[in-house]
């Protein structure tokens, strides 16, 4: 029997693992999805992902893809692998796809959010998925640096890394500060991201908000094009990868 690609899209807290992708020894997303696979069918399937989240990062629309026989529908596809994975992660829906489709080279954007809980006291409800921030932010400065971001720029001063073969031109297509009851959100989507990028471009967003740092500075940072100039990095358990964006709906 040939083999069907399928994908699915998945959510989950990434407080317990390692990241995303497979690491020797540590729990991660890309292991759990891998066993519940091997659990379900019998056997072994590589799960290729279209975002890598780091260690500590959560994901509401985050999207995999596999090989495996179509044994069952998509529907039961769905009840099966979540009654083998972990309640820390869960597959929202499944697809059958092209042979040719790829997560990660055919995704047009992909878009990411950064929570803090912006008052006086912290929250126990919220302590795993936002960062807590007691002091009042200017939300306006902060706004005018995302305006700064937008477009296509060379965002290495965000990034701690960079292999020597990649460049660090990125295209954000949007970038903005949404006030949402008690949480400041930066919201960014961009066609990809480099390493750290959205922590390494939230730590000076505060800084800004905090009345820290200049918008000029931000702005100087950003023209410097200088490794890791940017910081201080924000904690991964603020961030979320909400959306990745293809240009037809999956399935199709």
């Amino acid at each position: 029997m040939s083999l069907t690609k399928f994908v699915l899209i998945i959510e989950y807290d990434g407080t317990q693992y390692h990241g995303f992708q497979w690491q020797p020894g540590l729990p991660t997303i890309q292991a759990e999805m891998e066993e519940a696979i091997r659990k379900l069918y019998g056997q072994s399937s590589r799960v290729i992902s279209a975002s890598r989240t780091d260690a500590g990062v959560h994901a509401k629309g985050q999207v995999v893809s596999f090989w495996a026989k179509p044994a069952v529908d998509t529907t039961t596809l769905v009840k099966a692998l979540n009654h083998y994975l972990p309640g820390d992660i869960a597959v929202k829906a499944a697809y059958r796809a092209g042979n040719d489709f790829n997560v990660r080279r055919d995704a047009l954007s992909r878009e990411y959010r950064y929570y803090i809980l912006n008052r006086d006291t912290r929250s126990p409800f919220s302590k795993t998925f936002a960062l807590f921030m007691p002091k009042v932010l200017n939300i306006q400065v902060m706004h005018k640096a995302c305006q700064l971001m937008q477009g296509k720029h060379d965002f290495i001063s965000f990034t701690n890394s960079l292999d020597t073969a990649r460049d660090a031109m990125r295209h954000v297509y949007e970038a903005k500060i949404d006030k949402r009851e008690e949480f400041v959100v930066f919201c960014i989507e961009a066609n990809s991201f480099l390493p750290h990028q959205v922590r390494n471009t939230v730590g000076p967003l505060i800084r800004l908000g905090l009345d820290k740092m200049g918008i000029e500075e931000f702005h100087d940072i950003m023209e410097a094009k200088k490794l890791g100039l940017a910081g201080p990095t924000a904690p991964a358990h603020g961030l979320w990868l909400t959306k990745v964006n293809y240009s037809k709906p999956l399935g199709e």
